[in-house]
C-alpha cells in the first residue's frame, strides 16, 4: 500500500511522443497549426452563420453549435499538449486538472455525437417530409435539441469522470498519453477496474452506438425518398446537403469506436494515442472544411464576407 497516494497532491505527467527534442518540436509546430486552423475554421463557421440571415435555418444552427462545440472540444485538449510537447514531458497536471480535462473532454465529445444525431433527424425531416419541415423543425425545437445534446454529455460525464478518479494511483503516474483519457488514466489504478472498465463501455455505448444507429436508420429514409425524386438536379441537391454530414460522422465515429468499443484487452496505448490525435486535432479541422467546400450556400456566404474584406 505504500505506493498508493489517494491524496489531491498527486500529480500527472504525459510520456512524450519522443526522447528527441527535435522531433517533440516538430510535433508541437503541426498540433499548434492543426488547434489555430481548428479554432480560426470553426469561429469563421459559428461567425458566418450568425451574420448571415440566410442562413438562419435550423440546418445552418446546427452546424453554427457544432463548430462552438468544436472549438471548446480542442481547446480542452489542445493547450496541455502543447506545454508537454515543449517541457519534453515535464509538464505535470494535478489530479483535479486532469478530472477537469476529462470532463470536458467526454461532456463536449459526447454532445458532438448526439449533436450529430441531430443533424440527421433535421435533414431526414427535411428531405422525407419537405412540406412540413418549417412546422415540426420550430425553433423552439431546435433549442431544445440542443440543449439536450448538451444535458446528455453533462449526465454521461459526470458520473463516470467521478467514478474514475475514486481509483487508488500508484507512484507510476506517467500518462501514456497527450491528455487525460480515460483508458490511460484506468492503467495508472492500483485496484481492479473491470466495474471501471465496464462502466466506460456502457457510456461509450451510449454515447457512440445509439446515436450511429439512429444516424443510419435516418439515411435508409433519406436515400429512399431521394431515389424517388423524379429529376437528376434534384437528387443531386438532396445528396449534396447530405455528404457532408455523413463525412464528419464516419470520421468522429469511426475512430472514437476504435478506441472506446474494443475490448479493454486490446487496448493499445501507443495506437490510443495515434487515434486520438485523428478525432481531437484532425477531425475539428476537417468539419469547417467538408462543409464549406460540399455546401454552396455557405461557400456563397463566405464569399461575400471575404469581399467585404
Amino acid at each position: 500500500m505504500e505506493g498508493i497516494n489517494k491524496t489531491s497532491k498527486i500529480q500527472f505527467f504525459f510520456r512524450p511522443f519522443s526522447t528527441h527534442p527535435e522531433v517533440q518540436m516538430v510535433i508541437f509546430v503541426a498540433f499548434l497549426v492543426m488547434y489555430v486552423t481548428s479554432l480560426s475554421g470553426n469561429t469563421t463557421i459559428a461567425v458566418i452563420v450568425q451574420v448571415n440571415h440566410s442562413l438562419h435555418t435550423p440546418m445552418y444552427f446546427f452546424l453554427a453549435n457544432l463548430a462552438v462545440l468544436e472549438i471548446f472540444y480542442t481547446s480542452s485538449i489542445a493547450p496541455l499538449a502543447l506545454a508537454n510537447l515543449v517541457s519534453m514531458g515535464k509538464t505535470s497536471v494535478s489530479i483535479t486538472g486532469c478530472g477537469t480535462q476529462m470532463f470536458f473532454f467526454i461532456f463536449l465529445g459526447a454532445a458532438d455525437c448526439v449533436l450529430l444525431a441531430v443533424m440527421a433527424y433535421d435533414r431526414f425531416v427535411a428531405i422525407c417530409y419537405p412540406l412540413r419541415y418549417t412546422l415540426i423543425m420550430n425553433w423552439p425545437l431546435c433549442m431544445e435539441l440542443v440543449a439536450g445534446s448538451l444535458v446528455l454529455g453533462l449526465l454521461l460525464s459526470l458520473p463516470l469522470t467521478t467514478l474514475i478518479f475514486q481509483l487508488p494511483f500508484c507512484s507510476n503516474n506517467e500518462i501514456y498519453h497527450f491528455y487525460c483519457d480515460v483508458p490511460a488514466v484506468m492503467h495508472l489504478a492500483c485496484a481492479d477496474t473491470h466495474v471501471h472498465e465496464t462502466v466506460l463501455y456502457i457510456i461509450s455505448f451510449i454515447v457512440l452506438s445509439i446515436p450511429l444507429s439512429l444516424i443510419s436508420i435516418s439515411y435508409v429514409f433519406i436515400v429512399s425518398a431521394i431515389l424517388r425524386i423524379r429529376s437528376a438536379e434534384g437528387r443531386h441537391r438532396a445528396f449534396s446537403t447530405c455528404s457532408s454530414h455523413i463525412i464528419v460522422v464516419l470520421l468522429q465515429y469511426g475512430c472514437t469506436s476504435f478506441i472506446y468499443l474494443s475490448p479493454p484487452s486490446s487496448y493499445s496505448p501507443e495506437m490510443g494515442r495515434v487515434v486520438s490525435v485523428v478525432y481531437t486535432f484532425i477531425t475539428p479541422i476537417l468539419n469547417p472544411l467538408i462543409y464549406s467546400m460540399r455546401n454552396k450556400e455557405l461557400k456563397d456566404a463566405l464569399r461575400k464576407a471575404l469581399r467585404k474584406f
